[in-house]
Protein backbone atom coordinates (compact mmCIF):
# COMPACT_ATOMS: atom_id res chain seq x y z
CA UNK A 1 0.00 0.00 0.00
CA UNK A 2 1.51 2.94 -1.20
CA UNK A 3 1.46 7.03 -0.12
CA UNK A 4 2.23 10.24 -2.30
CA UNK A 5 3.21 13.28 -1.08
CA UNK A 6 3.86 17.08 -2.54
CA UNK A 7 5.43 19.29 -0.34
CA UNK A 8 4.95 22.75 -1.15
CA UNK A 9 6.87 26.08 -0.09
CA UNK A 10 9.58 26.88 2.71
CA UNK A 11 12.10 24.66 4.08
CA UNK A 12 9.20 24.53 7.22
CA UNK A 13 7.21 22.87 5.15
CA UNK A 14 9.91 20.39 3.78
CA UNK A 15 10.83 19.94 7.36
CA UNK A 16 7.05 18.72 8.24
CA UNK A 17 6.71 16.36 5.67
CA UNK A 18 9.40 14.57 6.95
CA UNK A 19 7.55 13.83 9.70
CA UNK A 20 4.19 12.94 7.67
CA UNK A 21 6.29 10.68 6.34
CA UNK A 22 7.32 8.84 9.44
CA UNK A 23 3.53 8.77 10.31
CA UNK A 24 2.83 7.27 7.11
CA UNK A 25 5.37 4.73 7.58
CA UNK A 26 4.59 4.02 10.69
CA UNK A 27 1.66 2.69 9.65
CA UNK A 28 3.10 0.35 6.60
CA UNK A 29 2.40 2.42 3.86
CA UNK A 30 5.30 3.00 1.21
CA UNK A 31 6.35 6.08 -0.48
CA UNK A 32 5.88 6.37 -4.69
CA UNK A 33 6.40 9.83 -6.62
CA UNK A 34 4.06 8.10 -8.73
CA UNK A 35 0.18 9.46 -8.00
CA UNK A 36 -1.51 7.37 -9.74
CA UNK A 37 0.05 4.19 -7.68
CA UNK A 38 -0.62 6.09 -4.59
CA UNK A 39 -3.67 4.99 -2.16
CA UNK A 40 -3.35 8.03 -0.43
CA UNK A 41 -2.34 11.58 -1.74
CA UNK A 42 -1.39 14.32 0.67
CA UNK A 43 -0.23 18.20 -0.25
CA UNK A 44 1.87 20.06 2.15
CA UNK A 45 0.50 23.52 1.51
CA UNK A 46 1.37 27.14 1.65
CA UNK A 47 -0.57 30.27 2.16
CA UNK A 48 2.49 32.27 1.86
CA UNK A 49 1.76 32.92 -1.72
CA UNK A 50 -1.17 32.74 -3.48
CA UNK A 51 0.30 30.43 -6.42
CA UNK A 52 1.12 28.04 -3.97
CA UNK A 53 -2.69 27.44 -3.04
CA UNK A 54 -3.20 27.32 -7.13
CA UNK A 55 -1.02 24.82 -7.21
CA UNK A 56 -3.19 22.70 -4.84
CA UNK A 57 -6.37 23.38 -6.17
CA UNK A 58 -5.40 22.61 -8.84
CA UNK A 59 -3.92 19.35 -7.89
CA UNK A 60 -6.92 18.12 -5.76
CA UNK A 61 -9.15 18.69 -8.91
CA UNK A 62 -6.94 15.90 -10.71
CA UNK A 63 -7.21 13.80 -8.01
CA UNK A 64 -10.37 14.20 -7.74
CA UNK A 65 -10.95 12.96 -11.30
CA UNK A 66 -8.88 10.21 -10.50
CA UNK A 67 -11.37 9.28 -8.15
CA UNK A 68 -13.98 8.41 -10.83
CA UNK A 69 -11.98 5.22 -11.94
CA UNK A 70 -9.86 4.24 -8.50
CA UNK A 71 -10.22 4.47 -4.50
CA UNK A 72 -7.93 6.46 -2.93
CA UNK A 73 -8.04 9.58 0.23
CA UNK A 74 -6.38 13.08 -0.08
CA UNK A 75 -5.38 15.24 2.65
CA UNK A 76 -3.95 18.28 2.81
CA UNK A 77 -1.91 19.90 5.97
CA UNK A 78 0.85 22.56 6.47
CA UNK A 79 0.78 26.49 6.10
CA UNK A 80 -3.03 27.07 5.13
CA UNK A 81 -4.87 30.19 6.00
CA UNK A 82 -8.94 29.42 7.77
CA UNK A 83 -10.75 30.45 4.95
CA UNK A 84 -8.54 28.35 2.64
CA UNK A 85 -9.29 25.56 5.07
CA UNK A 86 -12.75 25.62 4.64
CA UNK A 87 -12.74 25.50 0.95
CA UNK A 88 -10.58 22.67 1.28
CA UNK A 89 -12.84 20.56 3.60
CA UNK A 90 -15.12 20.82 0.50
CA UNK A 91 -12.27 19.08 -1.62
CA UNK A 92 -10.41 17.17 0.48
CA UNK A 93 -11.03 13.95 2.62
CA UNK A 94 -9.35 14.95 5.26
CA UNK A 95 -7.58 18.45 6.40
CA UNK A 96 -5.91 18.85 9.59
CA UNK A 97 -3.20 21.22 11.10
CA UNK A 98 0.29 20.09 11.60
CA UNK A 99 -0.18 20.01 15.05
CA UNK A 100 -2.47 17.37 14.71
CA UNK A 101 -0.27 14.78 12.70
CA UNK A 102 0.08 12.45 15.45
CA UNK A 103 -3.69 12.02 14.90
CA UNK A 104 -3.43 11.30 11.31
CA UNK A 105 -3.59 7.10 11.77
CA UNK A 106 -7.05 6.94 13.74
CA UNK A 107 -8.05 9.95 11.21
CA UNK A 108 -7.50 7.35 8.33
CA UNK A 109 -8.26 4.37 9.81
CA UNK A 110 -12.31 6.20 10.81
CA UNK A 111 -12.13 7.03 7.31
CA UNK A 112 -11.84 3.63 5.63
CA UNK A 113 -8.70 2.05 5.39
CA UNK A 114 -9.24 -1.47 7.72
CA UNK A 115 -6.77 -2.75 9.27
CA UNK A 116 -5.39 -6.29 10.41
CA UNK A 117 -5.27 -7.35 14.22
CA UNK A 118 -1.61 -5.93 14.03
CA UNK A 119 -2.38 -2.78 13.50
CA UNK A 120 -0.90 -2.33 10.38
CA UNK A 121 -2.27 -2.12 6.60
CA UNK A 122 -2.48 -4.54 4.30
CA UNK A 123 0.99 -5.09 1.96
CA UNK A 124 -1.34 -6.30 -0.56
CA UNK A 125 -1.71 -3.58 -3.11
CA UNK A 126 -4.67 -4.12 -4.52
CA UNK A 127 -6.81 -5.60 -1.58
CA UNK A 128 -5.66 -2.48 0.52
CA UNK A 129 -7.14 -0.03 -2.39
CA UNK A 130 -10.57 -2.00 -2.15
CA UNK A 131 -10.93 -1.30 1.98
CA UNK A 132 -10.38 2.49 1.45
CA UNK A 133 -13.52 4.29 1.57
CA UNK A 134 -16.22 0.96 2.81
CA UNK A 135 -16.72 3.16 5.75
CA UNK A 136 -17.67 6.37 6.51
CA UNK A 137 -16.19 8.33 9.14
CA UNK A 138 -17.33 8.05 12.92
CA UNK A 139 -17.03 10.43 15.65
CA UNK A 140 -15.44 12.51 16.54
CA UNK A 141 -13.27 12.70 13.01
CA UNK A 142 -16.78 13.25 10.92
CA UNK A 143 -17.67 16.62 13.88
CA UNK A 144 -14.21 18.04 12.94
CA UNK A 145 -14.67 17.72 9.21
CA UNK A 146 -17.15 20.73 8.94
CA UNK A 147 -15.92 23.97 8.34
CA UNK A 148 -17.03 24.97 12.20
CA UNK A 149 -14.08 23.50 13.38
CA UNK A 150 -11.41 26.05 11.87
CA UNK A 151 -13.43 28.91 13.60
CA UNK A 152 -11.14 29.15 16.96
CA UNK A 153 -8.25 26.93 15.83
CA UNK A 154 -4.93 27.68 17.02
CA UNK A 155 -2.06 26.14 14.78
CA UNK A 156 0.56 25.92 17.20
CA UNK A 157 -1.14 24.52 20.31
CA UNK A 158 0.51 20.95 21.79
CA UNK A 159 3.02 21.19 19.25
CA UNK A 160 5.25 19.38 21.57
CA UNK A 161 3.29 16.29 20.32
CA UNK A 162 4.48 16.81 16.89
CA UNK A 163 8.02 17.47 17.34
CA UNK A 164 8.29 14.85 19.09
CA UNK A 165 7.93 12.69 16.31
CA UNK A 166 11.06 11.60 14.46
CA UNK A 167 11.43 12.79 10.96
CA UNK A 168 12.53 10.39 8.22
CA UNK A 169 14.83 12.55 6.74
CA UNK A 170 15.03 13.35 2.64
CA UNK A 171 18.71 13.13 2.91
CA UNK A 172 21.11 11.32 4.37
CA UNK A 173 23.93 14.36 5.08
CA UNK A 174 21.23 17.59 5.02
CA UNK A 175 18.66 17.94 7.76
CA UNK A 176 16.33 20.02 9.63
CA UNK A 177 15.69 20.85 13.07
CA UNK A 178 12.50 22.99 13.93
CA UNK A 179 13.26 24.81 17.01
CA UNK A 180 9.92 27.31 17.08
CA UNK A 181 6.66 27.31 15.38
CA UNK A 182 4.40 30.08 14.65
CA UNK A 183 5.03 34.59 14.32
CA UNK A 184 3.86 37.01 16.64
CA UNK A 185 4.99 40.23 14.17
CA UNK A 186 1.95 40.55 12.25
CA UNK A 187 3.28 42.37 9.13
CA UNK A 188 0.74 43.68 7.25
CA UNK A 189 1.11 41.38 4.22
CA UNK A 190 1.67 38.15 5.37
CA UNK A 191 -0.35 35.42 6.41
CA UNK A 192 2.05 33.33 8.63
CA UNK A 193 0.32 34.32 12.29
CA UNK A 194 -2.69 33.07 10.57
CA UNK A 195 -1.58 30.09 9.35
CA UNK A 196 0.63 29.06 11.71
CA UNK A 197 -0.41 30.73 14.76
CA UNK A 198 1.17 32.54 17.98
CA UNK A 199 4.64 31.59 18.89
CA UNK A 200 5.51 28.67 20.50
CA UNK A 201 9.78 27.27 21.39
CA UNK A 202 10.17 23.86 21.38
CA UNK A 203 12.27 22.81 24.43
CA UNK A 204 15.93 23.41 24.53
CA UNK A 205 16.94 19.71 25.46
CA UNK A 206 15.22 18.19 22.73
CA UNK A 207 16.60 20.48 20.23
CA UNK A 208 19.87 19.47 21.43
CA UNK A 209 18.91 15.64 21.32
CA UNK A 210 18.03 16.14 18.17
CA UNK A 211 21.11 17.92 16.96
CA UNK A 212 23.73 15.50 18.52
CA UNK A 213 21.96 12.55 17.32
CA UNK A 214 22.05 14.22 13.80
CA UNK A 215 25.65 14.86 13.78
CA UNK A 216 26.61 11.07 14.97
CA UNK A 217 24.79 9.55 12.15
CA UNK A 218 27.19 12.02 10.50
CA UNK A 219 25.08 14.77 8.96
CA UNK A 220 27.49 17.56 7.66
CA UNK A 221 24.52 20.48 7.38
CA UNK A 222 21.91 21.15 9.45
CA UNK A 223 19.33 24.06 9.46
CA UNK A 224 17.44 25.61 12.71
CA UNK A 225 13.82 26.25 11.38
CA UNK A 226 11.23 28.78 12.73
CA UNK A 227 8.87 31.68 11.70
CA UNK A 228 11.06 33.96 13.53
CA UNK A 229 14.06 32.09 14.79
CA UNK A 230 15.49 34.74 17.13
CA UNK A 231 12.74 35.30 19.23
CA UNK A 232 13.36 32.21 20.43
CA UNK A 233 12.43 30.87 24.17
CA UNK A 234 10.26 34.57 24.68
CA UNK A 235 7.25 32.84 25.10
CA UNK A 236 9.04 31.29 28.10
CA UNK A 237 10.88 33.39 29.67
CA UNK A 238 12.26 31.93 32.98
CA UNK A 239 11.73 28.50 31.81
CA UNK A 240 13.60 28.32 28.50
CA UNK A 241 17.03 30.12 26.93
CA UNK A 242 16.84 32.81 24.85
CA UNK A 243 18.32 32.32 21.20
CA UNK A 244 22.44 33.07 21.42
CA UNK A 245 22.30 31.20 24.26
CA UNK A 246 20.73 27.75 22.55
CA UNK A 247 23.66 28.64 19.30
CA UNK A 248 26.23 28.83 21.86
CA UNK A 249 24.77 25.61 23.17
CA UNK A 250 25.28 24.11 19.85
CA UNK A 251 28.74 25.66 19.37
CA UNK A 252 29.96 24.45 22.71
CA UNK A 253 28.85 20.51 21.25
CA UNK A 254 30.17 21.10 17.97
CA UNK A 255 33.91 21.79 19.69
CA UNK A 256 33.18 18.73 22.00
CA UNK A 257 32.44 16.29 19.10
CA UNK A 258 35.64 17.19 17.26
CA UNK A 259 33.23 16.90 13.94
CA UNK A 260 33.23 19.19 11.03
CA UNK A 261 29.53 20.24 10.49
CA UNK A 262 27.76 23.31 9.51
CA UNK A 263 25.02 24.94 11.50
CA UNK A 264 22.01 27.71 9.55
CA UNK A 265 19.30 29.31 10.70
CA UNK A 266 15.97 30.73 9.28
CA UNK A 267 14.41 32.98 9.18
CA UNK A 268 15.45 35.75 12.11
CA UNK A 269 13.42 38.92 12.01
CA UNK A 270 15.75 42.12 12.47
CA UNK A 271 13.56 43.56 15.17
CA UNK A 272 15.47 40.08 17.26
CA UNK A 273 18.39 40.37 15.87
CA UNK A 274 20.70 41.05 18.70
CA UNK A 275 24.61 41.63 18.47
CA UNK A 276 24.75 38.72 20.85
CA UNK A 277 23.56 36.32 18.59
CA UNK A 278 26.55 37.85 15.98
CA UNK A 279 29.36 37.59 18.83
CA UNK A 280 28.01 33.62 19.41
CA UNK A 281 28.54 33.07 15.50
CA UNK A 282 31.55 34.30 15.47
CA UNK A 283 33.27 32.22 18.80
CA UNK A 284 32.26 28.54 17.24
CA UNK A 285 33.81 26.89 14.50
CA UNK A 286 30.17 24.99 13.11
CA UNK A 287 27.99 27.68 12.91
CA UNK A 288 28.35 28.37 9.96
CA UNK A 289 29.33 32.02 8.23
CA UNK A 290 25.84 32.77 6.36
CA UNK A 291 23.37 34.99 7.66
CA UNK A 292 19.80 35.22 6.46
CA UNK A 293 18.05 38.29 7.29
CA UNK A 294 15.23 40.01 5.40
CA UNK A 295 14.74 43.43 4.96
CA UNK A 296 11.53 43.49 2.47
CA UNK A 297 12.00 47.50 1.78
CA UNK A 298 14.85 50.28 1.96
CA UNK A 299 12.38 52.61 2.87
CA UNK A 300 11.39 53.79 6.39
CA UNK A 301 7.79 54.94 4.88
CA UNK A 302 7.37 51.40 3.28
CA UNK A 303 8.68 49.56 6.69
CA UNK A 304 6.24 51.37 8.83
CA UNK A 305 3.13 50.30 6.48
CA UNK A 306 5.04 46.77 6.10
CA UNK A 307 4.77 46.68 10.38
CA UNK A 308 7.97 45.67 10.22
CA UNK A 309 8.78 47.42 13.43
CA UNK A 310 12.22 48.58 12.56
CA UNK A 311 14.11 50.96 10.67
CA UNK A 312 16.76 51.48 8.24
CA UNK A 313 19.31 52.61 10.63
CA UNK A 314 18.08 49.87 12.70
CA UNK A 315 19.04 47.42 10.08
CA UNK A 316 22.19 48.80 9.08
CA UNK A 317 23.52 48.30 12.47
CA UNK A 318 22.98 44.49 11.87
CA UNK A 319 24.76 44.24 8.59
CA UNK A 320 27.70 46.81 9.96
CA UNK A 321 27.66 44.46 12.91
CA UNK A 322 27.90 40.87 10.85
CA UNK A 323 30.62 42.80 8.38
CA UNK A 324 32.87 43.62 11.89
CA UNK A 325 31.88 40.17 13.88
CA UNK A 326 32.23 38.04 10.60
CA UNK A 327 34.20 39.52 7.79
CA UNK A 328 34.08 36.18 6.25
CA UNK A 329 29.98 35.82 6.31
CA UNK A 330 27.75 35.74 3.02
CA UNK A 331 24.42 37.52 3.76
CA UNK A 332 21.22 36.38 2.23
CA UNK A 333 18.02 38.42 2.01
CA UNK A 334 14.27 38.98 1.32
CA UNK A 335 12.74 42.01 -0.26
CA UNK A 336 9.32 42.56 -1.72
CA UNK A 337 8.65 45.11 -4.42
CA UNK A 338 5.50 46.44 -5.61
CA UNK A 339 3.80 46.37 -1.78
CA UNK A 340 0.52 48.67 -1.25
CA UNK A 341 1.47 52.18 -2.47
CA UNK A 342 5.10 52.08 -3.65
CA UNK A 343 6.34 55.08 -4.98
CA UNK A 344 9.89 55.57 -6.99
CA UNK A 345 11.13 57.09 -4.47
CA UNK A 346 10.50 54.40 -1.63
CA UNK A 347 11.44 51.46 -4.35
CA UNK A 348 15.05 53.98 -5.25
CA UNK A 349 15.39 53.95 -1.60
CA UNK A 350 15.48 49.92 -2.01
CA UNK A 351 18.08 49.90 -4.79
CA UNK A 352 19.80 52.03 -2.69
CA UNK A 353 20.12 49.51 0.21
CA UNK A 354 20.83 47.07 -2.34
CA UNK A 355 23.65 48.65 -3.62
CA UNK A 356 25.00 49.70 -0.07
CA UNK A 357 24.78 46.04 1.96
CA UNK A 358 25.90 44.12 -1.18
CA UNK A 359 23.84 41.18 -0.71
CA UNK A 360 25.38 37.86 -1.68
CA UNK A 361 21.66 36.31 -2.71
CA UNK A 362 18.07 38.65 -2.13
CA UNK A 363 15.10 36.35 -2.84
CA UNK A 364 12.69 38.92 -4.11
CA UNK A 365 8.90 38.70 -4.66
CA UNK A 366 6.66 41.08 -6.75
CA UNK A 367 3.83 41.57 -4.37
CA UNK A 368 0.43 39.22 -4.30
CA UNK A 369 -2.32 39.70 -2.52
CA UNK A 370 -3.15 37.26 0.92
CA UNK A 371 -6.38 36.96 1.83
CA UNK A 372 -6.02 36.98 5.46
CA UNK A 373 -3.10 39.54 5.83
CA UNK A 374 -4.04 43.33 6.71
CA UNK A 375 -3.20 44.15 3.60
CA UNK A 376 -5.60 42.31 1.73
CA UNK A 377 -7.55 45.02 2.32
CA UNK A 378 -5.64 47.78 1.01
CA UNK A 379 -5.45 48.46 -3.01
CA UNK A 380 -3.28 46.31 -4.98
CA UNK A 381 -2.10 49.73 -6.41
CA UNK A 382 1.18 49.00 -8.15
CA UNK A 383 0.65 47.82 -11.92
CA UNK A 384 2.12 43.97 -12.86
CA UNK A 385 3.95 45.92 -15.71
CA UNK A 386 6.36 47.95 -12.96
CA UNK A 387 6.61 45.51 -10.05
CA UNK A 388 8.04 43.11 -13.07
CA UNK A 389 10.41 46.00 -13.92
CA UNK A 390 11.73 46.96 -10.33
CA UNK A 391 12.04 42.78 -9.82
CA UNK A 392 14.29 42.96 -12.78
CA UNK A 393 16.32 46.55 -11.69
CA UNK A 394 17.31 44.77 -8.39
CA UNK A 395 17.83 41.24 -9.87
CA UNK A 396 20.92 42.83 -11.59
CA UNK A 397 21.98 45.20 -8.87
CA UNK A 398 22.04 41.76 -6.60
CA UNK A 399 23.90 40.11 -9.51
CA UNK A 400 26.39 42.95 -9.88
CA UNK A 401 27.52 42.65 -6.21
CA UNK A 402 27.17 39.24 -6.19
CA UNK A 403 29.96 38.80 -9.01
CA UNK A 404 32.44 40.76 -7.81
CA UNK A 405 32.02 39.29 -4.19
CA UNK A 406 32.18 35.54 -6.58
CA UNK A 407 35.36 36.98 -8.52
CA UNK A 408 37.32 38.26 -5.39
CA UNK A 409 37.00 34.55 -4.62
CA UNK A 410 39.61 32.93 -7.76
CA UNK A 411 42.54 31.83 -6.25
CA UNK A 412 41.19 30.67 -2.52
CA UNK A 413 40.44 27.32 -1.39
CA UNK A 414 36.95 26.80 -0.18
CA UNK A 415 35.60 24.46 1.65
CA UNK A 416 32.16 22.76 0.09
CA UNK A 417 29.42 20.06 0.94
CA UNK A 418 29.03 17.78 -2.02
CA UNK A 419 25.43 17.40 -2.85
CA UNK A 420 25.06 15.67 -6.01
CA UNK A 421 25.39 15.61 -10.13
CA UNK A 422 25.68 18.95 -11.43
CA UNK A 423 24.00 19.70 -14.78
CA UNK A 424 27.06 20.02 -16.30
CA UNK A 425 28.19 16.79 -17.20
CA UNK A 426 31.24 15.26 -15.47
CA UNK A 427 30.82 17.75 -12.72
CA UNK A 428 29.82 17.41 -8.87
CA UNK A 429 27.56 20.49 -7.36
CA UNK A 430 26.97 21.79 -3.64
CA UNK A 431 27.66 24.49 -2.10
CA UNK A 432 30.15 26.46 0.33
CA UNK A 433 29.68 26.95 4.01
CA UNK A 434 28.61 30.40 3.04
CA UNK A 435 26.02 28.75 0.91
CA UNK A 436 27.53 30.03 -2.59
CA UNK A 437 27.19 27.52 -5.42
CA UNK A 438 30.02 25.70 -6.48
CA UNK A 439 30.83 22.59 -8.70
CA UNK A 440 33.91 20.66 -9.78
CA UNK A 441 35.16 18.17 -12.18
CA UNK A 442 34.87 14.38 -10.81
CA UNK A 443 31.92 12.14 -10.81
CA UNK A 444 33.17 10.27 -8.33
CA UNK A 445 29.99 9.04 -6.31
CA UNK A 446 31.68 9.27 -2.55
CA UNK A 447 32.33 12.54 -2.18
CA UNK A 448 28.52 13.29 -2.24
CA UNK A 449 27.77 13.97 1.50
CA UNK A 450 31.55 15.20 2.45
CA UNK A 451 33.03 18.18 2.81
CA UNK A 452 35.79 18.46 0.47
CA UNK A 453 38.08 21.83 -0.51
CA UNK A 454 37.97 23.18 -3.73
CA UNK A 455 40.23 25.56 -5.43
CA UNK A 456 37.93 28.49 -7.50
CA UNK A 457 39.31 29.01 -10.57
CA UNK A 458 36.34 30.89 -11.89
CA UNK A 459 32.65 32.44 -11.34
CA UNK A 460 29.72 34.03 -12.36
CA UNK A 461 27.23 36.22 -10.93
CA UNK A 462 25.31 32.86 -8.86
CA UNK A 463 28.11 30.30 -8.95
CA UNK A 464 31.81 29.31 -8.76
CA UNK A 465 33.58 26.95 -10.47
CA UNK A 466 37.03 25.35 -8.98
CA UNK A 467 39.22 21.93 -9.06
CA UNK A 468 38.81 19.18 -6.15
CA UNK A 469 42.47 19.75 -3.49
CA UNK A 470 43.51 16.30 -3.57
CA UNK A 471 42.27 14.43 -0.42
Amino acid sequence: MKYFLLPLGCQMNRSDTERVRTVLQGMGFKETDKEEEAAILGVIACSVRQKGIDKVYSRIMKWNEMKASRNCITFVSGCILPADRERFVKLFDLVFTMNELPDLPDMIRHYGVVMPVNGQPSTDDETAVKQIKQVHFTAPYINNMTPKRFENINPSANMDRFWVIEPDHLSEFEAFIPIQNGCNKFCTYCAVPYTRGREVSRKSEDILAELRCLVEKGYKSITLLGQNVNSYGLDKKGEEINFAELLRRVGQYGDESGKEFWVYFTSPHPRDMSDEVIEVISQYKCLAKQIHIPIQSGDDAMLQRMNRKHNLEAYRHIIQTIRRLLPTATIFTDIIVGFTGETEEEFENTRKAMEEFKYNMAYIAQYSVRPGAVASTWADDVPKSKKRERYHILTNELMKHSLVYNQGLIGQTQKMLVSGYDRKNGYLTGHTEGKIVIRFKSTDKKLIGRIVTVKVTSATELSIEGELVEL
